[in-house]
Order: C-alpha cells, then sequence, then structure tokens
C-alpha cells in the first residue's frame, strides 16, 4: 500500500467500491487488457470522466480537463452517461469542457 494505493509491481492501482449504479456500470463496461502478461481490466475514459464529475472534487475536475486535453475521451459517449446519471451540470466545472460536440 501506498497511500490511497496498492502497489502492483511499479504501477499504483487506486480500488474503487461500488457505492452506486454509475460505478456498478461501469465495471460491467471495463475492457480487458494485459499490463506486462497480467491481465486486467480497465474502466473506460468515459466513465472514469462521469465518475469524477459525480464525485464533484476540484482535482476530479481537473482530471477530467486532462482526459479532454490528451483526446481519449468520447465526448458525445460522456454526455450519454452524464444525461443518464443526471450530472450535465457538473461539466460547467471543467474549464475546457467543449461547447459544441458536432
Amino acid at each position: 500500500m501506498s497511500g490511497e494505493y496498492l502497489v502492483v509491481g511499479n504501477w499504483p492501482v487506486q480500488l474503487l467500491p461500488l457505492p452506486n449504479a454509475l460505478v456498478e456500470e461501469a465495471l460491467l463496461a471495463a475492457r480487458s487488457t494485459t499490463f506486462d502478461g497480467v491481465p486486467a481490466r480497465v474502466m473506460t475514459a468515459e466513465h472514469l470522466c462521469a465518475i469524477a464529475l459525480q464525485t464533484g472534487r476540484q482535482k476530479d475536475y481537473a482530471r477530467v480537463s486532462l482526459f479532454i486535453d490528451d483526446g481519449v475521451v468520447d465526448i458525445g459517449k460522456t454526455l450519454e452517461l452524464l444525461e443518464r446519471y443526471n450530472l450535465l451540470a457538473q461539466t460547467m466545472k471543467v474549464s475546457n469542457w467543449p461547447t459544441s460536440t458536432s
């Protein structure tokens, strides 16, 4: 353990409980992959952004901003999640949230 992370090899891994339906959906939609030959499941960037917006801390808004800057999140898919979980208003707290998704 290192703070809030479980360190697997050199990878800090944050473990999340299942506090609500959004996180449960995120786990069900997680993608299978491998890290150094070890199988793992990883949540989609869209689900991670929705969870961050739901959590609502300043550092979570900053994480969403980084996902947008890095171009790894599909805004359209994220908007679908945010609408379903009544989180659209949270996008106003992300400094670089796109004003148009077309």
